[in-house]
């Protein structure tokens, strides 16, 4: 009994979003990993059979791989593998042609013993701290792109330059080069509101309500042609009917002449 709960070993990777560390453990125990068995991915439970250091951490399941490498789909209620037709979008498949679908195996979203690496993310920190995982922080190595991002970040106000506070990231300096050529590279602010950018908005603006006044303008033209055409026919139409009515009027003068005589 002893040795068969030893043989399970599965690696739990856990990652801390507030620290942005991450570190994996190599559990042989049954016992510890049992507590996950029967779970499903995206669900939350306590990690305190892991270890006395884990007590009242929670932690969300969030994948995992099986022990030839499949990985779990949410979504697939079972234990086991199962061929699956993925197409573009979908998770555990990466289309290389427009409109490609191919079949593939993955593994279901309950974890089991078959697995040889299971995913964590802890939701919810415990008393004491992990060594490697919540004692230290992974500094971010880009910073937000976007204006309104920065402007979080910083807790900025409108009036506050956003180009000011961009997080730039120091290059490598080259061999033999000065310190004081440090180089920096910094990302390109997106949705930034400048002088230029309300200029081409007004421009914009503008040119939609030339277009609107041509268009106007257009119709109205078209349907004053229209109304002259319309005039025009029913005048011919009109002079049409005359003209017949007066030739049946000289055909019937010339008959009854005719018959007089």
């Amino acid at each position: 009994e002893e040795k068969r709960l030893k043989s399970a070993d599965m690696k739990i990777n856990v990652a801390y979003p507030a620290t942005g560390s991450q570190k994996c453990f190599e559990i042989d125990d049954d016992l510890k990993l049992r507590h996950f068995y029967e779970k499903r991915m995206a669900q939350e439970t306590e990690a305190d059979s892991l270890g006395d250091e884990w007590k009242g951490y929670v932690v969300r399941i969030t994948g995992g791989n099986d022990k030839q490498g499949f990985p779990m789909k949410q979504g697939v209620l079972t234990n086991v593998r199962a061929r699956l037709l993925l197409k573009k979008g979908q998770s555990c498949f990466r289309a290389r042609r427009k409109g490609e679908r191919k079949r593939k195996s993955v593994r279901g979203c309950i974890v089991d013993s078959n697995l040889s690496v299971l995913n964590l993310i802890i939701v919810k920190k415990g008393e004491q701290e992990i060594p490697g995982l919540t004692d230290k922080t992974q500094p971010r190595r880009l910073g937000p792109k976007r204006a309104s991002r920065i402007r979080k970040l910083f807790n900025l106000s409108k009036d506050d330059d956003v180009r000011q506070y961009v997080i730039k990231r120091a290059l490598p300096l080259k061999e033999g080069q000065d310190a004081k050529k440090q180089r920096y590279k910094a990302p390109k602010i997106q949705r930034l509101i400048t002088p230029m950018v309300l200029q081409r908005k007004r421009h914009r603006l503008s040119l939609k309500k030339r277009r609107r006044e041509k268009n106007r303008e257009e119709e109205s033209a078209y349907a004053k042609i229209l109304a002259q055409r319309v005039k025009e026919a029913k005048e011919r139409k009109q002079e049409r009917r005359r003209s017949s009515s007066m030739r049946r009027s000289v055909a019937r003068l010339s008959q009854s002449s005719d018959g007089k005589k």
